[in-house]
This record gives structure tokens, sequence and C-alpha cells, in this order.
């Protein structure tokens, strides 16, 4: 009973667990957002690794494809903008029309999360993150 803490110097204490908890939130939303979504490495679709080959990126750039793919999705992403132009490989039966949508689903998330990372608030959240990490 000689020990009583009073709740005004626990406060503090408390506000500084808050504090630190909310630090590690922004930064856990930053690396997710790099190290996750947007990861050099991996394929954009379906996350495997990719082998980096030097005539990749050239070959990606004549295709225009706007993402980082492996080569089974960079092939199915190729097929997918050619059945929207009306053409695509017909032997590919199972590329139904449930299969153009879950395609254009993803773009559209991957759409979402560039105008994410353009936010006014994710800028803001970069900026308090570096501010608080050297």
């Amino acid at each position: 009973m000689a020990e009583i803490i009073h709740m005004n110097q626990k406060r503090p204490l408390s506000q500084e667990a808050k504090a630190a908890i909310q630090k590690k939130r922004k930064i856990l939303a930053v690396q997710k957002v790099f190290r996750c979504t947007r990861c050099q490495l991996k394929c954009e679709k379906c996350g495997t690794q990719i082998d980096l080959r030097p005539d990749q990126d050239a070959q990606d750039l004549q295709l225009r494809v706007p993402y980082r793919f492996c080569a089974s999705c960079s092939e199915e992403y190729t097929d997918y903008i050619e059945r929207l132009k009306g053409r695509g490989d017909a032997e590919c039966y199972w590329r139904n029309t449930d299969w153009l949508e879950s395609w254009r689903r993803w773009i559209d998330y991957q759409g979402a999360l560039d105008r994410f990372m353009r936010s006014k608030e994710f800028a803001k959240l970069l900026k308090e993150v570096q501010e608080t990490n050297p």
C-alpha cells in the first residue's frame, strides 16, 4: 500500500504506448505497399518469383505491358488484351467471360492501388514515417 501510483503519472505512459503502436502501424502500412504489392522480384499477378532476364524488359516494353509478370501471367495478359480486341487464342477455351472478368477486376484493383499511392493521405503517411525514422 505504500506505493500508490497516481493516475497523472500513469497517463503519459499510456499515451507513449499508444503513440508507439500508431507509429508501428504507419510503418507497417508503408512497408506493405512497397514490399508486398510492388515487389520487383515477384509477379504482380500470381506472386511467383520472377527470373529476371535482360530481354524481358525489352519484350514487355514492346508489348506495352504495364505490370511485372512471370512468363505465364504475361502470356495470359497478352491473350486478355487480344480477346478484348475480338481476337485471342481460341484453343484456350477455358478463358471464358468469367476469366475475362477476373482479369478486368485485377486490373481495376491495380488502378485502385495506384490511386491510393498517389493520394494526399498516403503522401502524408510517407512524410510522417520519414520524419520519425531518420
